[in-house]
């Protein structure tokens, strides 16, 4: 499909993201609110991994888009934070956002979702794994029989409260 100056439809949504860019720029100094810059924007069909690189160099961030990223956006936003933008660009994609040692990753919700869901049940495995320890405690004016089940709810799962009425003694097993 071509454009209005017969060039690629392509060319044109590079053309209108660097028109956004030289707006985005070109805000009023006193466009900053609480060290975030308050952008202009207006594109329509745009690459989402076009919006969001532009992003970054206003933001002052580095950013990395899992190969899979595509979507087509059409934004017209007037004086609003760039955070605020990223955040409707990446959720109007159905995408996700992850942050770590100030570099953001974008990537299907799907994938960060689920690569979350791995990293929680390689920590729990790791626990479950740990050497246990074992505490002895005597008590004197309370019954161990009763005082168990209280004691069992603050242990982390996988933990056991074990009693001895004979010696009225807790053996907790964390």
């Amino acid at each position: 499909m071509r454009g209005p100056c017969g060039r690629g439809r392509r060319r044109g949504a590079r053309l209108a993201l660097a028109l956004a860019c030289l707006i985005a720029l070109t805000a009023p100094a006193g466009a900053a609110i609480g060290g975030e810059a308050r952008v202009s924007i207006d594109v329509k069909e745009a690459d989402v991994v076009d919006v969001i690189r532009l992003l970054a160099e206003l933001g002052g961030f580095q950013v990395v888009i899992h190969p899979g990223v595509s979507c087509r956006l059409t934004l017209s936003l007037r004086e609003v934070a760039w955070p605020s933008i990223l955040d409707l660009a990446v959720k109007s994609c159905g995408l996700g956002k992850d942050e770590e040692a100030g570099v953001v990753r974008v990537a299907k919700l799907a994938q960060l979702t689920e690569e979350a869901a791995g990293r929680r049940r390689f920590e729990e495995a790791r626990q479950r794994s740990a050497p246990r320890q074992v505490a002895y405690q005597r008590l004197s004016y309370a019954r161990a029989q009763e005082l168990a089940p209280i004691v069992k709810r603050f242990l982390s799962p996988g933990s056991e409260v074990v009693y001895d009425t004979r010696t009225n003694t807790l053996i907790i097993i964390d």
